[in-house]
């Protein structure tokens, strides 16, 4: 295993970041900050049915996971994602992936022989 998936090893590690996203509109919201575009929330609650208040909270859950940041540009709290985060979830399921394919290639061969 690499260094970069090791860090993501452990379940420990990996379960707030698929906790954050085992939300309908927390993964809205991310599909929304994909355009890698810095978004208000007014904007990203824009047709959401949710008020802006609780897309707040929403992106407060997805910060807490290190799965987006904010920052302030004027009177605008802006919010764009952390793709690092992103990356090492999505190691994370590969290496549960190639495990769960060697698995069934294993057992595979053992049938056949």
């Amino acid at each position: 295993m690499s260094p970069r998936s090791a860090r993501l090893a452990d379940p420990a590690q990996a379960a707030p970041v698929f906790a954050a996203l085992g939300d309908v509109t927390r993964l809205a919201l991310m599909g929304r900050l994909s355009t890698r575009q810095p978004h208000s929330i007014a904007q990203l609650a824009e047709g959401l049915p949710v008020t802006r208040q609780a897309v707040t909270r929403h992106l407060e859950v997805l910060a807490h996971a290190g799965l987006v940041r904010d920052f302030r540009q004027g009177r605008e709290r802006l919010w764009t994602p952390e793709t690092k985060r992103l990356a090492d979830a999505r190691l994370y399921l590969e290496t549960i992936s190639k495990r769960w394919d060697e698995a069934l290639a294993r057992l595979k061969t053992f049938v056949e022989t």
